[in-house]
């Protein structure tokens, strides 16, 4: 054996300090739940009555959200909360998992929305702190993403278009910030309950404060006229990707070559924007005549080797009323795919990569919590400056460095003080948004 082996084997291993905190950091999240008065509001607006869990919804609500920040993907993961003194920065009781998975099985889609109207109320009062948009234009992403599921015990999951069993949650985010604005899980295509969400999302987001412009852009899965007729009457600015199907071809087709702009590319390719009018409707059919504008990037390959494979153009259209230049509106365009790296966030960094139970409703009241812990680290970030406003939140990374810090609770002189390790790399952000955050005004 080497000296250092010897001296590691040495090491003895006890669970036996009631002082310490598994994850310390939590003390900055549960310091602005106190600020945005979260358990009240929770208890407030979810009523259960008498259906066995459903008795103080709002600590058995925060424990899961809390469980999730701290990297939680089943609902035993709570039991971390209880370990040691961490319950101690928390402001709730902890509830035990057993307590927690009969108080999800609870639920029933009308609890379900009772839990999505607190997180819009979240919303608002966290803008009303100075996370919100104001008065600037704001940009909202629509989009679906598939929960994998396996078995055949998950209640309500379906094979959607990817052959993979699973539930397919709608999503809105806000594209400035990452957060999510709406969420609802569903089963089915990206257009069940499209209009019906998008109208909520609208009204929500006004509520909540956001006064300026608003842009919605979507996928493909999101294109049909009943939902750019929504978008019209809410007064919402839009930009939707299209199908390239025969009709939007033969529209292609019909551009003159001198109309297509070059485009930035990376290497070995080149790109290219045009725009034209798609009509349809109108002629024999009976449906009526509809013009709108249609914007559309050509890429392919240069370099020899790999244009011997695919010499031919490829063709990515979208419809939208935005006024901008082609090349203008197409790099706003492009900038949608950031809705992947929230949806990536909340599945990796906020317990949606994992579908808890076997009840519907159980999952879709799992997700609203996601989204409230998804929604708390950018909050957390942006009011408590861990990071400049425009640059990417990741949950993991505001994990590692603030949420997940092991300390000791110690009592001097009556007063409690959290003894956290020496030469944290990260100890003037933690100490920074922990002040910034406790200097918020209580909401209630």
């Amino acid at each position: 054996m080497t000296r250092v082996s010897r001296a590691i084997d040495r090491v003895e291993v006890t669970f036996d300090d009631p002082n310490l905190l598994v994850d310390a950091g939590l003390i900055v999240p549960g310091t602005l739940m106190v600020r945005l008065g979260l358990e009240a509001l929770v208890d407030k607006l979810v009523r259960m009555g008498c259906r066995v869990g459903g008795a103080q919804p709002g600590r058995k609500v925060l424990t899961l959200v809390s469980a999730i920040l701290a990297g939680a993907t089943h609902i035993d993961h709570a039991d971390r909360l209880r370990a040691g003194a961490t319950h101690r920065v928390l402001p709730f009781r902890v509830m035990a998992p057993s307590t927690l998975g009969t108080f999800l099985r609870s639920f029933t889609f009308g609890h379900v929305r009772q839990l999505d109207a607190v997180v819009a109320e979240t919303i608002r009062r966290a803008w009303a702190l100075g996370a919100g948009p104001g008065s600037s234009p704001m940009t909202v992403d629509l989009d679906s993403t598939i929960c994998e599921v396996h078995g055949k015990a998950k209640e309500g999951a379906v094979y959607g278009y990817t052959k993979v069993l699973g539930y397919s949650p709608l999503l809105a985010t806000w594209a400035a910030s990452g957060e999510v604005l709406h969420a609802r899980l569903r089963k089915g295509s990206s257009q069940r309950g499209a209009k019906r969400f998008l109208e909520e999302l609208v009204a929500r987001v006004r509520r909540a404060g956001a006064t300026g412009p608003l842009v919605v852009r979507a996928d493909s899965g999101f294109w049909s006229y009943s939902l750019i007729d929504t978008l019209n009457r809410l007064r919402v600015a839009w930009s939707i990707t299209v199908n390239v199907n025969a009709h939007v071809r033969a529209a292609i087709e019909a551009i003159d070559e001198s109309a297509w702009e070059p485009i930035s590319y990376p290497d070995d390719g080149e790109a290219q924007v045009a725009e034209t009018t798609y009509v349809t409707g109108g002629g024999k059919t009976k449906r009526a005549k509809r013009k709108v504008r249609l914007v559309v990037r050509r890429t392919r390959l240069t370099e020899r080797t790999q244009q011997a494979l695919w010499p031919n153009w490829r063709y990515h259209a979208f419809i939208t009323n935005l006024d901008m230049s082609s090349v203008e509106v197409d790099q706003f365009h492009r900038e949608h795919a950031r809705i992947e790296l929230a949806i990536r966030d909340l599945k990796e960094g906020a317990g949606l990569e994992h579908c808890p139970s076997g009840k519907f409703f159980a999952n879709a009241a799992w997700l609203g919590c996601a989204v409230l812990a998804h929604n708390l680290t950018r909050w957390s970030a942006r009011l408590g400056h861990i990071h400049a406003d425009d640059q990417l939140t990741v949950v993991r990374t505001v994990r590692s460095r603030v949420f997940r810090l092991p300390g000791r609770l110690v009592n001097r002189s009556g007063r409690l003080v959290l003894r956290l390790p020496k030469r944290w790399p990260w100890a003037t952000t933690f100490i920074g948004a922990l002040d910034s955050i406790r200097a918020l005004p209580l909401l209630t």
